[in-house]
């Protein structure tokens, strides 16, 4: 007997959780020094609000977990004799995995006999949740831990993630883009095409000039790395844009055929702080990244 963990920063919410079995942590974000901790200090996650506060110049802050966290969310199962497979975000993108691992060795002392699991998805956001899916899909079905963790072996580094940001100053806060590159990208209206790797990081593959010319570009790159994309689904995340995103869908489906499994996402607010408003993005089953 097991459950199954994700965090927010994949994207789910608690009502899919729901549909899955799947229990949520809170992956938290600072605005003027008051944590939030997503679907629990709020319930509904208003996603225009909290991207019109980033345009009118609010510049959220992020933060991992202390290793007591971890262990709240998992000791009540393990009390239970139950195991924990967690599906998390990418390890190589935050240092709350050090907490994690503090968490997961101290529960193991204290309950040898229960299995804590870990699943990177080497991800976040729509990238983080097409693998959510398809593993909650495993789950329901009634594989077991070890069916799953062998699936992942080899799935999770073929579903791929390609996005662009409107406005870099968020990346460029955050580390992810080199002050040069935001200055000037947004002033020339040069949007970065920014993808995760088999490594777990974010980085900029290629560039274009204007929404138009970046989503062309972008659709030449699910093209080329596409595999078997009708027989899973294909996410479409925006931060606050869905006429953006539906955009980016008509041409996919233009492009496929029109029978395309589309889900539209609105990105979590914590990986949306890093992103910020106006941008868009895809995942879908790939040869590789």
């Amino acid at each position: 007997m097991y459950v199954i963990f994700t965090d927010t920063d994949t994207d789910l919410t608690p009502q899919t959780a729901k549909e899955y079995g799947y229990h949520l942590i809170s992956m938290p974000y600072s605005i003027d020094g008051k944590e939030v901790f997503p679907y629990e200090d709020f319930d509904t996650y208003d996603e225009h609000a909290f991207y019109e506060m980033l345009r009118n110049g609010t510049m959220p802050q992020t933060s991992g977990l202390s290793p007591e966290k971890y262990k709240n969310y998992f000791t009540p199962f393990l009390q239970e004799g139950k195991d924990i497979l967690y599906v998390h975000f990418s390890e190589a993108m935050s240092g709350t995995f050090t907490a994690l691992k503090i968490a997961v060795d101290e529960l193991k002392e204290e309950f040898p006999d229960r299995r804590i699991e870990l699943i990177d998805t080497k991800a976040i956001t729509i990238g983080s949740l097409n693998i959510v899916k398809e593993i909650g899909d495993l789950y329901v079905l009634g594989k077991t831990i070890d069916e799953i963790k062998k699936w992942a072996e080899t799935e999770v580094d073929k579903f791929a993630l390609y996005f662009f940001a409107e406005d870099l100053k968020f990346f460029r806060r955050s580390g992810r883009v080199g002050n040069f590159a935001a200055f000037f990208g947004n002033i020339l209206g040069i949007h970065p095409i920014i993808y995760i790797g088999e490594d777990g990081k974010m980085t900029s593959i290629d560039k274009a000039r204007g929404r138009k010319a970046t989503i062309d570009k972008i659709i030449n790159y699910v093209k080329e790395l596409e595999d078997d994309i009708k027989g899973h689904r294909v996410l479409i995340a925006h931060t606050d844009a869905p006429e953006t995103a539906h955009l980016l869908g008509e041409m996919v489906n233009a492009e496929f055929g029109g029978d395309l499994r589309i889900e539209y996402v609105c990105t979590n607010p914590t990986a949306g702080s890093h992103c910020g408003p106006n941008g868009v993005g895809i995942s879908f089953h790939a040869k590789h990244r």
